[in-house]
This record gives structure tokens, C-alpha cells and sequence, in this order.
């Protein structure tokens, strides 16, 4: 049986040989999560895995090593909060870094204060964040990441469902996010977020789902998420209540026309940001350029947004096995709002959708 943990500190060590990386810093949270399939508790307590060519080791607050014991045989430099982290720092760093650290890979998640103190502590490195070490290997997902992000794609198909059997003149939007939390929970998966936006709150790309009291004609945006095994999913798709104007239909084809532009360009090699273009092209050509505010999609794995980024900026080049999500959408104020998102997987002839629904507007 393959040690999963010491093979991804292999691939990660020659990833940091490649980058001309000579330590690699990361703070409690989802690359640590990736690397050990857990992490320590996070709090202010300085808290640390270093990696280097050779060594690795947690800089562990002793009030937390013995939980923490139990899921890894790490080794560990504790220190107590009468004595403060120094001595377990300089420990450490004398026994995992080079003796001339030039590059240092930091957590871009982790607290500032351990950041700015473990740099301190590393006079004359320049540092990079993980883009050059854990963040490559992260992107592209192993076959049983895909599983498990497929089991959770279905699951929230099925409460997609659940959302439109809710959806009905007099229920409240959180009455909608309630079934839908409901029928994750049935699962075994944990809710993670819910936007629920009817008609005009549907132009809010992030609306707060509220009390807003749903009635005939209201067209309405349901995107949601859960998490199962560690890993999520995130959906979005359409419901009316009852027949929609022409104007939304108009507004709908025209998103679902960048969805699949957008999935026939995305494929190994493409610079993410070509996606992108791909679906904001199909927008503005049918004039509705500058109601499409934010970026074509994100990557999914252990969080919810993780790179790949799929905006007009990012020049990461796609690669086999990346996961992320393709979501156009035109938000008109006042009005309503349309975003159609399916979350892929990129194999060697191009994207493989990990949803089964499809993406038609539902009528209610």
C-alpha cells in the first residue's frame, strides 16, 4: 500500500527542488489538510510545518501536541506558553533548513504574525507563496480526489432538486436554503453556503439569502454547496415560478451559450484566462458585457475556491486533471439575475463535467 503522505512530501520536495525552493512553511489549514489529510487546531499560538530538502517538523504549541500526536508521527519541536516559540523555532530551522536559506515558500493563508516571524528568523530569504510549491501539486487532483468530488457533485444535484420541490409562491428564500441544508444533512454532507435570490436579489452575484417572500413570475438564483469526506461541491442553476419573460429566456440562452463555449476551450495547455475570454466573448458580443462582473471560475478541492482561477488575469496553464468551476452569468439590477455553473475535471481531450443535471431552467 502506497504511504500517500510520504509520497506527496517525494513529489512535493522535487517540486521544491524544480523551484529553487529551500524551505516551505505552512500554517494549520487546507495544505497541511492535503498533505496529512488533517490539521493541527489553528489559534494564535505559532504553529508551523516546515519542510525542507531532507527534514520536516511541526512547530507545536505543547498545550496541542498530544491531539495532535494522534494523527501524525511528525516530528515535533514543542514549546509552552511560559517560554514562548524561539527556542523551538531556532531548533527547527537548525535541524530542517539549509544553512543558507535564499527562498522561503509561505503559506498564503497563514496568520501575518507567523509569516513576518518566521521571516525574521530567516535574515536575507526572499519568499514566495505556494504557487512554486504545494499549490501546483494541489491543482491537479489524484482519482480518488475525483471520486469524491463526483459523489458530492450528485449529492448536490439531488439538492438542487430538493430546492425546486420547495420553490413555490409564499415560501421565503430561506425557507429554500432550509430544504436544501436539509437534504445535505440526510447525506451525511455538512451544509456549506446557500445563495438563494429571487428576482431582483438575484442580481447580486453574492446575494445574502433572506426573507424575501417568493410569488408568481419570480425567477430565481440557487446556488449551493456541501462538503462529504473532506471535499465539496458548488452548483448553480435556474427555477421560475411559472413561465419567465422574454427577456430572461433571451438572458438564459445567451449564459448557457458561454457555459459551453467556455467548456469547448478548456483543455491541457489553454492559459486558464483564454476560458474566460471564451465566455465573456458570447456575453459581450450579445451585449451584455459589462453585466458580467466577476471571473469565468475557480478551482475546487479541498476548498471551496482554491486555483486554478479562471479570470481575465490568470495565465496558469490548464492542465490534466485541475478542477474547477465554469460560471458565466449576466446580473441585471433591478431585474434578476442568471448563473449556470458546472464544476469539471480536465482530462486529455477536455472536461469532463462531474454534474448530471442539467442545466435547462426548471419551471415550477
Amino acid at each position: 500500500m502506497v504511504d500517500k503522505v510520504a509520497d506527496k512530501l517525494a513529489r512535493l520536495r522535487a517540486q521544491m527542488a524544480n523551484e529553487s525552493v529551500d524551505l516551505v512553511a505552512l500554517g494549520p489549514g487546507a495544505h497541511i489538510q492535503w498533505l496529512l489529510n488533517y490539521h493541527p487546531y489553528p489559534d494564535e499560538r505559532m504553529c508551523l510545518l516546515l519542510i525542507g530538502p531532507i527534514h520536516h517538523g511541526f512547530i507545536m504549541p505543547a498545550l496541542n501536541a498530544d491531539a495532535v500526536r494522534e494523527h501524525t508521527d511528525i516530528e515535533f519541536f514543542t514549546w509552552a506558553d511560559a517560554d514562548g516559540y524561539a527556542d523551538a523555532l531556532t531548533a527547527a530551522l537548525q535541524k530542517i533548513a539549509p544553512k543558507q536559506v535564499d527562498l522561503v515558500s509561505l503559506d498564503e493563508t497563514m496568520r501575518a504574525d507567523f509569516a513576518l516571524n518566521l521571516l525574521t528568523a530567516l535574515p536575507g530569504a526572499k519568499h514566495c507563496f505556494t504557487e512554486l510549491s504545494v499549490g501546483p501539486l494541489r491543482m491537479r487532483k489524484e482519482h480518488d480526489e475525483y471520486l469524491l468530488l463526483k459523489m458530492n457533485a450528485l449529492i448536490a444535484d439531488d439538492a438542487q432538486q430538493a430546492a425546486a420541490n420547495a420553490i413555490k409562491p409564499g415560501v421565503t428564500e430561506n425557507d429554500v436554503a432550509e430544504a436544501v441544508k436539509n437534504h445535505f444533512i440526510a447525506e451525511g454532507a455538512k451544509p456549506a453556503f446557500d445563495i438563494v435570490g429571487a428576482s431582483e436579489n438575484g442580481a447580486f452575484p453574492h446575494h445574502h439569502t433572506s426573507d424575501r417572500v417568493l410569488k408568481q413570475g419570480d425567477t430565481i438564483v440557487v446556488d449551493i454547496g456541501g462538503f462529504k469526506q473532506g471535499y465539496p461541491s458548488d452548483i448553480t442553476r435556474m427555477v421560475s415560478i411559472g413561465e419567465p419573460s422574454e427577456e430572461y429566456k433571451k438572458v438564459h440562452a445567451i449564459v448557457e451559450a458561454a457555459v459551453q463555449a467556455a467548456l469547448k476551450a478548456a483543455k491541457p495547455g489553454v492559459i486558464a484566462k483564454q476560458v474566460d475570454d471564451a465566455a465573456r466573448s458570447v456575453i459581450t458580443q450579445a451585449g451584455y458585457g459589462e453585466f458580467f462582473t466577476h471571473r469565468a471560475g475557480h478551482g475546487l478541492g479541498i476548498e471551496i475556491h482554491e486555483p486554478p482561477y479562471i479570470s481575465a488575469s490568470s495565465d496558469v496553464v490548464l492542465d490534466e486533471g485541475m478542477v474547477f468551476s465554469i460560471e458565466p452569468g449576466i446580473y441585471l439590477p433591478g431585474k434578476f439575475g442568471v448563473r449556470l455553473e458546472e464544476i469539471v475535471i480536465l482530462r486529455a481531450d477536455g472536461p469532463e463535467v462531474l454534474s448530471d443535471r442539467p442545466r435547462d431552467l426548471v419551471i415550477v
